[in-house]
């Protein structure tokens, strides 16, 4: 064999050899994911069998919002803000005027000093994000210097009596404990408030070792009797009503409880849950916050269980993170004052309890800072900001994927957008891959954080995590690769166009036969000429003679960014934004290159993409003389403001690039309220009738968009505006969500669609393309008389109204 030969046949080897290697390596990962499917399918196809978890769910997220928006209301004496809008905070001009009777008790000598914070603490916040901004704050200083806190906090909790330690892992912060109740003898634990150890999976641990466990809170009570895990990290059995419970209850009381009668499933707890009280040898409970200056463990609850836990059994032991610690007692004031009201919507929880080492001679307090994971969450820039959390679920309560499915499926042990975020670092990837799939990105979780955690980020760049160990969907995959190339999207798009119309009626594929579990929304047929082919690389006058002409819009150029959806699925929305801004006195220029901001490549966690995708689109529109640029989709906007400058902050260059174009990008709704500031009145002269609005749900969280739309259609159009309930909730479509999960996507829309028809409106506007492909979809295949309308196309019609006349691209 020649040289040449046997060269290339060693290479050949080495090549196989390699793949082998590398196949073996993947083998174990493919397995991990393999089963977190499995097991995440198994629990999503229960829940989603269930109509009385939805409504249970539905049930509990509306009562929480009223209780947390008038909590918050009344702690800043301002009695309007009740019933405001998901999402919005209370007025900054609102004043505070001190919480209620704190109900505090504490061990040892930490009264006045509880006393003293409060007093310090009541009168520095005055609305909500400056509340929340001033504990972020706070929790950054303590993560910017762990250690330090730490061993502060370490020093002083022993100098109190108590034995701290620090936990590697789960199994470490389970061995320790398990030896603990070993030596001290004990054979009955009773527990309270501790999501870390249902993080441990200590129950189990200690049940190996013979011990037996119970629970004492009520919902974790009975979730333990159900076999169940904590679905929310404050109401672990939301997902269950009265007589759920009662069934539940039944062997235990020995005969059948109705849960009728809510004072008798109290009474049956009350009674089974004392005995095991009296008898508990360790008691075990979590800690709400750690005080570095004192030792001191804050506990925050309304039953009382935790503070007899803490005080009848001889050894006690608190089970926590270390990013729990505050550094002084009116930091841990400044979070009771949140956490009650983001919790449960009170403005403070009936019993906060300080335990400051062991209260009587012979008690023993043991604490146990567990890592298990938050060390790499606090190397990653990207996450650190999470291990603010401080548990008070209000992210899950906002969430419409969390309504249909519940916290058992949106979640593994944590649940909520929170528990998306840190599934990847306690319990691993395959893990969080099933769970953070159901995240439509409607970032109403950010909106009432009480901790400012930018969860709807952090969980896009979990989801990036996945795709980088686990890859993407074949069908993503393949749209993507087609998707990020101009001239085969081109392509493909055109002829689609073509082999549809055997099933194309009214813009919709209405004959497309479609099986039951996708029928419920007509899917959106491909425009024969798309947008492109009569406005791209072509510039447009201002309109003469129209009735908006006199705009702070006039004598401005502004550049417009179609965006794909819109060019090739409703192209005479692009014809109506066009008409509108120039009506409006604008020069419309619209730039040659342009084609897909990258959204759908960044929300399916495919940064590469994305990357590309964002770089295009940048070097289409900075090349535009413009005065601004402006698209009628606000989630292509909110990219450009918002995403892009993360996505690139490894290339500073573009970075840079990024963040001169997100400078003069606005939204068609903020450029037509801030920029153009139409007059009032200007097209009130034509027919009278009623609309209903829809926020697009990342104008109202990212963007802050409320009122201004309402302000255009009311005072503008001269329209009647039926307020639409729950206008700011997602409609379901979420991008590519609605096809990856289109049983929960209906419920959601389902959702919307009731709320629409409450208010007699048979026309229903909203500002984002997406939003209103999917509404007519599940609209047409409903049967409803609604028609659904951009702002712009809203505009626009109102100005064909007023003047006769309808000028397009």
């Amino acid at each position: 064999m020649g040289s040449s030969r046997r060269a290339l046949v060693l290479a050949a080897l080495a090549g196989v050899a390699a793949v082998a290697v590398k196949a073996a390596i993947d083998e174990p990962r493919r397995r991990r994911f393999a089963r977190g499917a499995a097991d995440f399918r198994q629990r999503y196809e229960r829940a989603l069998a269930s109509e009385q978890l939805r409504k249970n769910l539905i049930y509990y997220q509306r009562t929480w919002r009223r209780q947390r928006d008038t909590a918050f209301a009344d702690y800043l004496g301002d009695s309007e803000d009740v019933g405001r809008r998901p999402g919005e905070p209370p007025e900054t001009s609102a004043r505070a005027h001190g919480d209620r009777a704190h109900g505090d008790r504490a061990h040892g000598e930490l009264t006045p000093d509880v006393q003293l914070a409060a007093a310090a603490a009541v009168d520095v916040d005055r609305d909500f994000e400056s509340m929340r901004r001033r504990l972020a704050k706070v929790k950054n200083e303590v993560l910017s210097d762990l250690p330090h806190y730490v061993e502060r906090f370490r020093e002083n909790a022993v100098r109190a009596g108590a034995v701290v330690y620090q936990a590697r892992d789960a199994e470490d912060a389970n061995r320790y404990v398990a030896d603990l109740a070993y030596r001290r003898g004990a054979r009955l634990v009773v527990k309270s408030k501790s999501m870390v150890t249902e993080e441990t999976h200590l129950n189990h641990t200690l049940e190996e070792f013979g011990l037996r466990v119970v629970e004492t809170d009520f919902g974790e009570w009975i979730a333990q009797l159900a076999h169940e895990r904590p679905s929310h990290m404050i109401s672990p059995i939301a997902h269950k009503n009265r007589y759920e419970v009662g069934e539940v209850l039944t062997p235990v009381a020995g005969r059948p409880v109705s849960g009728e009668n809510i004072p008798e499933l109290a009474a049956i707890a009350r009674a089974k849950l004392r005995e095991e009280f009296l008898a508990g040898q360790l008691g075990i409970s979590g800690a709400n916050a750690l005080v570095a200056d004192n030792g001191a463990v804050m506990l925050v609850t309304n039953e009382g269980n935790a503070e007899l836990i803490s005080s009848l059994p001889d050894t006690h032991v608190v089970i926590c993170g270390s990013e729990k610690i505050v550094p002084t007692m009116a930091d841990a004031v400044a979070q009771v004052r949140l956490l009650g009201r983001s919790g449960t919507g009170q403005g403070i929880t009936v019993y906060t309890t300080f335990v400051a080492g062991p209260d009587r001679p012979g008690r023993e307090v043991h604490i146990v800072l567990l890592d298990n994971g938050r060390s790499e969450m606090k190397s990653e820039d990207d996450f650190v900001d999470v291990l603010r959390c401080i548990r008070c679920g209000a992210c899950a309560n906002v969430c419409p994927p969390y309504q249909v499915v519940g916290g058992h499926v949106f979640g593994y042990i944590y649940t909520g957008a929170v528990g998306l975020v840190t599934t990847p670092f306690h319990h691993g990837t395959e893990n969080a891959a099933g769970p953070q799939s159901l995240c439509v990105s409607c970032n109403a979780c950010a909106t009432v954080c009480p901790v400012a955690i930018p969860l709807p980020r952090q969980i896009l760049d979990v989801r990036r995590k996945v795709v980088a160990e686990a890859g993407l969907p074949w069908y993503k995959r393949a749209t993507l690769a087609i998707w990020e190339r101009p001239a085969l999207f081109d392509a493909a798009a055109r002829l689609g166009s073509k082999l549809q119309l055997p099933f194309t009626s009214d813009g919709l594929l209405g004959r497309l036969p479609l099986p039951e579990s996708l029928a419920w929304r007509t899917p959106p047929a491909l425009a024969s000429q798309p947008a492109r082919d009569r406005l791209v690389g072509r510039t447009f006058d201002p309109t003469p003679n129209s009735p908006l002409g006199e705009s702070g819009a006039k004598g401005l150029t502004v550049a417009y960014f179609i965006q794909c959806l819109t060019d090739r699925v409703t192209p005479e929305m692009a014809d109506a934004t066009v008409a509108v801004l120039r009506a409006a006195g604008a020069r419309v220029v619209v730039p040659e290159g342009q084609h897909c901001c990258g959204l759908p490549a960044h929300d399916s966690g495919d940064r590469a993409t994305a990357v590309r995708m964002a770089q295009q689109t940048i070097e289409a529109l900075e090349a535009a003389e413009a005065d601004y640029v402006v698209t009628a989709a606000a989630s292509c906007a909110i990219a450009i403001l918002h995403d892009y400058e993360h996505i690139l902050a490894d290339l500073p260059g573009w970075s840079r690039r990024a963040k001169r174009l997100a400078e003069r990008t606005l939204d068609f709704v903020t450029f037509l309220d801030r920029v153009a500031r139409l007059p009032s009145g200007a097209l009130a002269q034509g027919p009278a009738y009623a609309v209903t609005y829809h926020n697009f749900c990342q104008s109202n969280n990212v963007l802050g968009l409320y009122s201004e739309p309402r302000r255009i259609i009311r005072e503008v159009l001269g329209l009647e505006l039926r307020e639409l309930e729950e206008a700011a909730v997602c409609c379901g479509f979420g991008g590519s969500f609605s096809i990856d999960h289109p049983r929960v996507s209906r419920h959601i829309v389902g959702r919307k669609l009731e709320n629409v028809d409450a208010t007699g409106a048979r026309v229903l506007v909203t500002d984002n393309p997406g939003c209103i492909i999917h509404l007519r979809g599940a609209i047409h295949a409903s049967g409803r008389d609604l028609l659904v309308l951009h702002l712009a196309e809203l505009i626009a019609e109102r100005l064909r109204e007023t003047t006769g006349e309808h000028e397009g691209g």
